[in-house]
């Protein structure tokens, strides 16, 4: 069990009020609250340490390059990579998967064949179809049941030898559908296609094995998390790492660099150009050690019982639909009320402190799905309490009613 009014405490917005009301902070799918010890990381940085890293002899410089190499072996550690090279520091998600779509530029060519899933985020559609219109190579969607859950049969049909890329997301963030991202891995390797999985919606709730998934590239964000914005992390097995060409160029990725022939340096720093975002990926470090000290399966066992009691006390009201009704979910509702549009809720709730997400969530195919211009998202993190999902409860009657 936690102790939810000590972990509140650990979280300075928790405590504050909007429009005059004490703040209900249900959109964590969006990005996480921060907790005041990685408030104070941050600041402890810029203020002991701050100093670019890698290439200096100076202390400062050699404390910051000892923080941030720190912080990458606590990714590895908590992912279970086997190598902290396999580990690459990103601004978020779509960097990662820019990164590994930019690679295959090299890679496909025309007839091969790309997978997507009917439920992804629009960075793990687009960059695809960005790729493909470079390549040649043709995009196909797993597609989806009313519950919200990709038909399996109709996934094991679409691959075939000509399958290179498997691309779907741990988790829906518009649903809170979690895949069955081990079988989909598995398949995908029997007809030698590669795997990425888009884990942005999946770190704030459990912690990916990296190597039993044996996912070929693994993407998340840092914000979601309880870290900072601007940072991110993108897996990759080492074979697959020294395939790719670099994404970028510039200093830090480079070996040596004449104007006849540049050579590039060893992962992770390949990929790496550039100043990075020193204090943040530090910083994520300090995020990852406080969820673990919380706890992933407590963390996981409180969440579930948010979301078994939002769903309870929300179809309470008359005229609620929620969509996303398979059969394992994270945390997350999205609902609707008949005949009132989501941005109209979304806005009432908020007078009343309640802060939700409306709209198609960059999930625009859900959303055509279903036939809806978007929802109202409801996403609960692990400092939720059961009396913050009453009184949105309570905001969600008094906005149906005015609006009615």
């Amino acid at each position: 069990m936690l102790d939810i009014q000590k972990i509140r405490a650990d979280f300075p917005i928790l405590s504050q009020k909007v429009n005059g009301k004490p703040l209900v902070y249900f959109d964590n799918g969006a990005t996480s609250q921060k907790p005041q010890i990685v408030i104070d990381a941050d600041a402890k940085y810029y203020q002991e340490i701050n100093a670019n890293i890698h290439r200096g002899v100076h202390t400062l410089s050699q404390l910051a390059t000892d923080a941030y190499e720190l912080s990458r072996g606590k990714v590895q550690q908590h992912i279970n990579a086997k190598f902290a090279h396999e580990v690459l520091f990103t601004s978020g998600t779509t960097h990662g998967i820019n990164l590994v779509t930019n690679g295959f530029a090299s890679i496909l060519k025309p007839g091969d064949e790309i997978l997507v899933s009917a439920l992804e985020h629009h960075s793990n559609i687009v960059p695809w179809q960005m790729l493909c219109e470079k390549t040649g190579a043709t995009l196909k969607v797993i597609p989806m049941n009313e519950e919200g859950e990709l038909i399996m049969e109709a996934y094991d049909a679409l691959l075939s030898e000509n399958t290179k890329v498997v691309t779907v997301n741990h988790i829906s963030n518009a649903l809170g559908t979690i895949n069955p991202i081990k079988y989909m891995i598995d398949k995908a390797h029997a007809v030698g296609a590669a795997v990425l999985i888009d884990g942005a919606q999946a770190v704030p709730h459990l912690k990916p094995d990296v190597q039993d998934l044996d996912c070929d590239f693994y993407a998340f964000s840092g914000h979601k998390m309880c870290g900072p914005t601007g940072t991110g992390i993108l897996y990759g097995k080492e074979a697959w790492l020294n395939k790719l060409p670099p994404y970028q160029g510039g200093g830090e990725m480079i070996k040596e660099v004449t104007f006849e022939k540049t050579t590039y340096a060893d992962l992770p720093h390949k990929f790496e150009a550039g100043t990075p975002n020193i204090a943040g990926g530090i910083v994520l470090g300090t995020a990852i050690d406080y969820m673990n000290e919380i706890g992933f399966e407590a963390i996981h066992a409180h969440e579930e019982e948010l979301l078994q009691y939002a769903t309870k006390r929300l179809l309470e009201i008359e005229g609620l639909k929620i969509y996303g009704t398979g059969k394992n979910k994270a945390s997350v509702i999205s609902f609707n009320i008949d005949g009132i549009h989501p941005y109209d809720i979304g806005s009432i709730i908020d007078k009343l402190g309640i802060a939700v997400r409306t709209g198609h969530h960059c999930a625009q195919p859900i959303m055509n799905f279903f036939c809806i211009p978007g929802t109202i998202r409801a996403s609960f993190s692990f400092y939720n309490t059961k009396e913050e999902i009453d009184s949105m409860v309570e905001a969600v009657k008094k906005a149906q009613t005015m609006l009615s």
